[in-house]
């Protein structure tokens, strides 16, 4: 028996013997499933493009389940329901609901999910452009936009005039709950990018420190190096009656700073919020860390971030 015919044999036997050791794959009740909040057609696409790796409705093909792909495979379907699980959806609250729907419709669009590995030996959960549609109605459906009224216009008038009698004031600012401090000067900073919330009704601009700046400029955004500090600033959206849509009542600014080992515990980010003019912290407990953190986690293959900058250079 000659050599080669030894180690084919050899590795045969060890691959055999790899197939009793199998990750586990649990399938628990789908008791709070999407099923019973989005229309069926809607259900369908996310069935065919999501469930696999994002319910506990995982339907594993017989090559998913050989050793050693399966152990990759439930790499995938744990970190998946980390992120989003559908079979969860009921236990969100609705705009959380809409906020992860936003961004699956813009990860599914660009291309991103479902991941090209799985299209590969998947090839039926591939989403055209009729499933992104059903997907995107039904976005627009449950996230109409309305004529400002009155008292919306009179809050950007209140603003304008308050604005106009602090510009020269000095003001304290709380920290928020978690010991971060409001960065004030945000507003002189590069924008890096901007979105459209219409799902909540607000439009926001998002600005990057230096570090960030220098960072986008030399592609190391993935991670984002220590010292990176994002602002991201929100406005409601004001809509006349021949739908032209501009910036209304200032509603938030957000703050995210990367620091790996600080902020460790928190996916290496700091997470702050201020409301309003009066710039109020909005975290009360440790909750709006977790309330942070769990929106951001579909995205942390991104480093947590959503953000996909402008191209910019120094």
């Amino acid at each position: 028996m000659n050599r080669i015919l030894i180690l084919v044999i050899i590795a045969m036997g060890a691959f055999a013997a790899g197939q009793f050791i199998r990750p586990s794959i649990t399938h628990p009740p789908a008791t709070q499933d999407i099923s019973a909040g989005v229309p069926a057609n809607v259900k369908a696409v996310l069935e065919k493009g999501c469930y696999d790796c994002h319910s506990n409705e995982t339907n594993l093909k017989w090559f998913d389940q050989v050793t050693p792909a399966n152990f990759l495979v439930a790499s995938h379907v744990k970190d998946g329901r980390r992120a989003l699980n559908f079979s969860h959806w009921d236990s969100l609250p609705p705009p959380a609901q809409k906020n992860i729907l936003f961004w699956a419709v813009n990860d599914i669009r660009n291309g991103e999910m479902p991941l090209d590995g799985y299209l590969a030996l998947h090839g039926a959960a591939k989403l055209g452009d009729r499933d992104i549609a059903v997907l995107e109605d039904y976005l627009a459906n449950i996230s109409p936009r309305k004529i400002s009224d009155t008292a919306a216009l009179k809050a950007i008038d209140r603003q304008h005039a308050a604005l106009e009698k602090k510009s020269s004031a000095t003001q304290k600012i709380a920290d928020e709950w978690n010991g971060l401090a409001y960065i004030a000067g945000w507003q002189n900073w590069k924008a890096i990018s901007t979105t459209d919330r219409f799902d909540n009704g607000t439009m926001r601009v998002i600005y990057g420190n230096d570090v960030a700046i220098n960072a986008i400029a030399e592609n190391r955004i993935n991670p984002w190096p220590d010292g990176t500090v994002f602002a991201k600033a929100a406005w409601k959206e004001n809509m006349d009656s021949t739908g032209n849509i501009s910036t209304g009542e200032f509603w938030q600014v957000e703050f995210m700073v990367k620091d790996a080992v600080k902020y460790r515990d928190t996916k290496g980010w700091g997470w702050g919020r201020w409301r309003g003019l009066d710039l109020q912290p909005y975290g009360k407990n440790a909750l709006f860390v977790t309330e942070c953190t769990r929106c951001h986690a579909p995205v942390q293959d991104n480093d947590f971030v959503f953000t996909y900058p402008f191209h910019l250079s120094n």
